[in-house]
């Protein structure tokens, strides 16, 4: 048996019909970036996420990137950021110039660990630190109240990166609304996925939104009028299009992925593996389910690959061990919760059109990695 990590054929076969006609209008409009489609969208991205401004951009990393420039994070200071996430997190601050200061992650829900930041926060530093970036990991919110204690205490921006957790909840407001801004990646393999690359960022800030819309588009106030030294970093109408027929969806698909993740933690309970935890603060829609356990993830994932398995590893390398942050000066060593994560943890399939059978035959063939 064969079963792929995500299967987009599923997903998409039974909106073609809708798909197609909303990129046929597209065509039809001969207008392919910004425009009525990507506003459109964004009205609805944002009356969806219950915040005032959306702003459609590239991708997931000009949304960081974007983000940090509009709310003045300049090039040489600080930005706070978990070592155990994506690239795109500190890359896209690297990018401008900012500085990535790592912290460690929470064992139980590898968010960002508080106490890291807190310990980073309270001693002397060479740069300044004025942003931090929580990033809602695997589909669950970090501890905002907690992140946001801290801004307020050290000055901080909050920038939520919100690639994996478009739609789920922290106390009841969404996902990338609490802090000054939020970001999405709209990549494919996201819970909403575009076909192809594509982003947002979400604020309720006007000023900020304001000054986001110009970054974006070369600096353009009015055409050809470049009030700032802006970027090409525009969403296209395909993509908007795309995304605003399967946002409709999104709570739906969620909400399967929760069923999918309920059934694997009963069937897999007690055979020392440590399951997902959710917080009391947030809900969890599982763009990735994460098991850890004592074996080391490569060897599970080597296992269940022969099985037909598509289980991965997120992620192998944590980031201040990566080449490219070698600059920056961190050892082995020094965020130890992030390093047994990279070691540990590794992912079961989980998409809502995932049928019992092979959820069954998931969950045996785990059973049979941990008995050996």
């Amino acid at each position: 048996m064969q079963i792929p990590a995500l299967d987009l054929k599923k997903q998409i076969f039974p909106l073609r019909k809708k798909l197609d006609a909303a990129i046929k209008e597209v065509i039809d409009r001969t207008s392919f970036i910004l425009g009525e489609k990507v506003e459109q969208f964004e009205r609805h991205a944002a009356d969806y996420a219950g915040v005032k401004y959306a702003i459609g951009v590239a991708n997931g990393t000009d949304a960081i990137s974007l983000g940090l420039l509009a709310m003045g994070i300049k090039p040489g200071e600080g930005v706070i950021c978990p070592a155990f996430t994506y690239y795109a997190t500190a890359g896209a601050a690297a990018h401008i110039g900012t500085i990535p200061v790592f912290a460690d992650i929470d064992e139980d829900t590898y968010n960002i660990s508080l106490a890291s930041v807190e310990k980073i926060l309270a001693q002397k530093h060479k740069i300044k630190i004025t942003a931090v970036i929580p990033v809602h990991l695997y589909g669950m919110c970090a501890d905002m109240d907690g992140i946001l204690k801290l801004a307020r205490k050290y000055k901080l921006k909050v920038l939520e990166d919100t690639a994996q957790a478009f739609g789920a909840a922290y106390k009841g407001k969404k996902a990338g609304t609490l802090g000054d801004c939020g970001t999405v990646s709209f990549y494919p393999g996201k819970n909403l996925g575009a076909f192809g690359d594509a982003g947002l960022i979400m604020t309720n800030h006007q000023a900020l939104a304001q000054k986001l819309k110009i970054l974006r588009n070369q600096g353009n106030r009015h055409q050809y009028y470049h009030t700032v030294l802006g970027r090409n970093n525009r969403m296209d109408a395909i993509q908007a299009a795309v995304l605003d027929v399967k946002l409709k969806y999104l709570d739906r698909w969620n909400k399967a992925r929760q069923q999918v993740a309920n059934y694997y933690n009963r069937n897999l309970s007690g055979l020392g593996i440590k399951l997902p935890k959710t917080a009391d603060y947030s809900t969890h829609i599982y763009h990735q389910y994460v098991l850890s356990t004592k074996i080391s993830n490569l060897s599970a994932v080597n296992y269940l690959h022969k099985k037909g398995i598509d289980s991965r590893v997120f992620y192998p390398v944590p980031l201040h061990l990566q080449p490219c942050f070698q600059y920056l000066g961190y050892q082995k060593g020094d965020f130890p919760v992030a390093e047994n994560a990279a070691r540990r943890t590794f992912t079961l399939p989980i998409f809502p059109e995932l049928t019992k059978q092979k959820k069954d035959y998931i969950i045996q063939s785990v059973k049979e990695l941990m008995h050996g």
